[in-house]
C-alpha cells in the first residue's frame, strides 16, 4: 500500500523551493528573451482605452458635487434642502443623511455590480474590444438621459445606464491595457486607467464649481449630460481599436493573427519568445470549460484572495467617501457652497498629480513599496483630520478659520497617498496577477467586488458620519493600518514579469508557497 506523502517534510520542503526557483530563473530568462519597443501604435491604443477610467472618475466626481447643489436638491430632495437651510437644530455631520439622496450615487454601482457578470461572458467570448465598445455605448445613453431627468424616475433610468456601462468598460479596459503594454512598462501602462479616473474626477469637478452659480436646473444638467464627452470618445475609438493577441489566442486557433498582431504592437518581427509562451497560456486556458469554478481551486488560492481583498481594502480607505462627498464634507465644516466645490478641486488635482508620478516609479520601485509608503502617509493624515474634527467641529457652527487650511492640505496629504498607491495600484495588481485561463472571471470578481464595496460605503457613509462624526476618519486609518500590514507580508512583488507567467511568484512566495507548492509536488512527484 502506497504511503500517503509527507507534505511537511524536509524532503518536500526542498522540492518546492528547488522548483520554485527554477521557475523564476525560468520566468527571468524568457522576460529577457522578448523583443520590442514602445510604438505609437500601443500608446494610442491605451490611451483611447485608458478613457474607460474617465468615465469612472467623471461619475465619482459628479455625483457629490450635484448632491451638494442646492438647485438638484431644491428638484429631486426638498426635504434634504430644506433641512440643510433651515433645521437649526440638526447636527453639522447629520444635515445629508439621507438614503435617497445616497441612492443618487449607488444606484449606479448596484447596476454596474450586474453588469460585470455579463462583461466577463462577453469579454471572454468576443473578446475586450466589444465590452468596451458596450459600455461606452451604455454610459453615452445614460449620461443625456440623467442629464434631461424631469424626475427622480427618469433621474434614475439615466444612472442605471450609467452604471452598465461602468460594469462593461471596468472589466475590460484594465485587462486590455495589461494584455497589450510591454512588460517593463505594464505598471506604467496600467496604472493610466487610475490616471483618466482622476482626469475624469477633476472634469466634474471643475464643471460643478463653474456651474453652481446657475439659478436655473442647467447647471446640474450640464453636469450629468456632460458624461457624454468621454463616453462618446470611448464609443468611437473603440471602433478602431485591435483586439489584444493574448485575447485572440484565448478565442481562436489564429496563430498567423496574434503574431501579426504582436509585430505591429512590439514594433518587431522578433516576437516567437512571447508568441510561444501566449500559445501555452491559451492551450491550457481552453481545458478550462468553468472558469469561476475554476479560479476556487487551490492553485488559484492567492489569486482569488486577492481579487477580493485588494478592491475591498481600496475601498476602506475611505477614498470614496471623499471622492463622492468631498463638497459635502467640507460644508460639515462650514464652508459655503462655492468653497466646498473649489476644496474639491484642489483635492482632485492632488490626487491626478500623484497618480501621475505613480505612473512614472511604479515599474522603477515595484508595487509593494508604493503601497506601503502609501499607506503610512494616509493613516498619518486620517488621524490628524479626525483630531481637528473632534476637537474643533462641534454638532453647530464651523470650523475656525485657523484650522479650515489645515484640513484641507491635511486631506491632501491623504489623497496624495492614495493617489500613488491604493488608488492606481489597486486596478493594476489584478490585472496583471491572473493567469489567462482565469483572467476574465478574476477581474470579473475583483470588479463586482469594487462595486459591492462602493455601494456599501456610498449608502452609508452619510449615516456613519452622522453616527460616528469625526470617529468616521479613525475607523478607515484603522482599516489601512491592516491593509498596509496585509500586502507587505501577503503580496509577492511583480514588477517585470511577463504577464503569462506572473502565476510563478506565488510559489517563491514565503506564505503563498505552502499552498499552491504542494500541488506542484504532487505534479511532479506523482504521489
Amino acid at each position: 500500500m502506497k504511503e500517503p506523502f509527507d507534505w511537511d517534510s524536509p524532503l518536500c520542503e526542498s522540492l518546492v523551493e528547488e522548483e520554485a526557483m527554477a521557475e523564476k530563473k525560468d520566468a527571468e530568462s524568457r522576460s529577457g528573451k522578448y523583443r520590442g519597443r514602445m510604438t505609437s501604435f500601443v500608446v494610442v491604443s491605451c490611451m483611447v482605452a485608458a478613457v474607460g477610467g474617465a468615465l469612472f472618475g467623471y461619475d465619482i466626481g459628479v455625483s457629490g458635487g450635484v448632491s451638494s447643489m442646492d438647485t438638484f436638491l431644491k428638484k429631486f430632495y426638498p426635504v434634504v434642502y430644506t433641512k440643510m437651510e433651515e433645521d437649526t437644530t440638526v447636527s453639522n455631520y447629520c444635515k445629508f443623511d439621507s438614503q435617497l439622496l445616497t441612492l443618487f450615487t449607488s444606484s449606479l454601482y448596484i447596476s454596474g455590480l450586474f453588469a460585470s457578470f455579463a462583461a466577463s461572458s462577453l469579454t471572454g467570448t468576443f473578446g475586450r474590444r466589444p465590452s468596451i465598445l458596450v459600455g461606452g455605448t451604455s454610459h453615452l445613453v445614460g449620461a443625456l438621459v440623467a442629464g434631461a431627468a424631469s424626475n427622480i424616475y427618469v433621474l434614475m433610468v439615466g444612472r442605471i445606464l450609467l452604471g452598465i456601462g461602468l460594469g462593461f468598460s471596468n472589466q475590460a479596459v484594465p485587462l486590455y491595457l495589461s494584455e497589450m503594454a510591454p512588460t517593463r512598462y505594464r505598471g506604467a501602462f496600467s496604472n493610466g486607467f487610475q490616471f483618466c479616473v482622476n482626469i475624469g474626477a477633476l472634469s466634474a469637478n471643475l464643471i460643478t464649481y463653474s456651474t453652481e452659480k446657475m439659478e436655473s436646473d442647467w447647471g446640474w444638467r450640464i453636469c450629468l449630460a456632460s458624461a457624454a464627452v468621454p463616453a462618446g470618445i470611448l464609443t468611437l475609438g473603440a471602433l478602431f481599436l485591435e483586439e489584444t493577441p493574448n485575447s485572440i489566442m484565448q478565442r481562436t486557433d489564429d496563430h498567423k493573427k496574434a503574431r501579426s498582431i504582436l509585430e505591429t504592437i512590439r514594433g518587431t518581427e522578433d516576437v516567437q519568445a512571447e508568441l510561444d509562451d501566449l500559445i501555452n497560456a491559451s492551450t491550457i486556458s481552453k481545458t478550462v470549460a468553468h472558469p469561476f469554478l475554476q479560479i476556487t481551486k487551490r492553485k488559484y488560492r492567492p489569486q482569488l484572495v486577492m481579487a477580493i481583498a485588494i478592491p475591498f481594502f481600496q475601498q476602506v480607505t475611505g477614498i470614496n467617501a471623499i471622492a463622492f462627498y468631498a463638497p459635502i464634507i467640507f460644508r460639515t465644516t462650514g464652508l459655503g457652497e462655492s468653497d466646498s466645490l473649489l476644496s474639491a478641486v484642489v483635492v482632485r488635482a492632488v490626487n491626478m498629480t500623484c497618480t501621475f508620478i505613480s505612473m512614472l516609479i511604479v515599474d522603477k520601485f515595484g508595487r509593494r513599496v508604493l503601497f506601503t509608503v502609501g499607506g503610512i502617509q494616509m493613516v498619518v493624515s486620517q488621524i490628524a483630520v479626525g483630531s481637528i474634527l473632534a476637537t474643533q467641529l462641534g454638532d453647530h457652527g464651523g470650523v475656525s478659520k485657523g484650522y479650515g487650511l489645515p484640513l484641507l492640505l491635511l486631506i491632501c496629504v491623504y489623497v496624495s497617498g492614495y493617489g500613488w498607491s491604493w488608488g492606481p495600484l489597486g486596478w493594476l495588481v489584478p490585472s496583471e496577477i491572473f493567469p489567462l485561463e482565469i483572467r476574465s472571471a478574476g477581474q470579473t470578481i475583483r470588479v463586482a467586488v469594487n462595486f459591492l464595496c462602493t455601494i456599501i460605503i456610498a449608502q452609508t457613509f452619510l449615516a456613519m458620519l452622522c453616527h460616528m462624526k469625526s470617529g468616521i476618519f479613525f475607523f478607515f486609518g484603522g482599516w489601512v493600518v491592516f491593509m498596509t500590514v496585509f500586502v507587505y507580508l501577503f503580496l509577492p512583488e511583480t514588477k517585470n514579469v511577463p504577464i503569462e507567467l506572473v502565476d510563478r511568484v506565488w510559489r517563491e512566495h514565503w506564505f503563498w508557497k505552502r499552498i499552491v507548492g504542494k500541488e506542484n509536488v504532487l505534479r511532479e512527484t506523482g504521489a
